[in-house]
């Protein structure tokens, strides 16, 4: 019976280097145990932030600028009979600009 649950969370503003993240998860589950049971990746929704900008401070008020900055979210569960799965997957190196949290329960 699978006790442990690992909750991994990512989140970044690339969405290359969020799918980068996600593989190399699920090919490092496939490296340990067959034991592991891998749920996900839950795609949360994409958080837009839209700044409007003035072009120019002191003239033209109508013409403006228009930026956005977008964040992606996953999360992904893993179920396993050990605690040594934890500790693997905490040594992981994971792309840069990719914002991992990993919360340990038993289930």
């Amino acid at each position: 019976m699978l006790k442990e649950k690992i909750r991994i969370s990512l989140k970044s503003f690339n969405s290359k280097s969020i799918e980068e993240s996600c593989q190399l998860i699920f090919q490092n589950t496939e490296k340990f145990d067959d034991s592991l049971k891998v749920k996900g990746p839950i795609f949360l929704p994409t958080r837009k932030k839209i700044y409007c900008v003035l072009r120019s401070p002191h003239v033209n008020k109508d013409s403006r600028e228009q930026f956005e900055i977008r964040s992606y979210k996953r999360i992904i569960d893993i179920y396993s009979d050990s605690k040594k799965n934890l500790e693997a997957f905490s040594n992981l190196n994971f792309p840069s600009g990719t914002l991992v949290k990993m919360k340990y329960t038993k289930a």
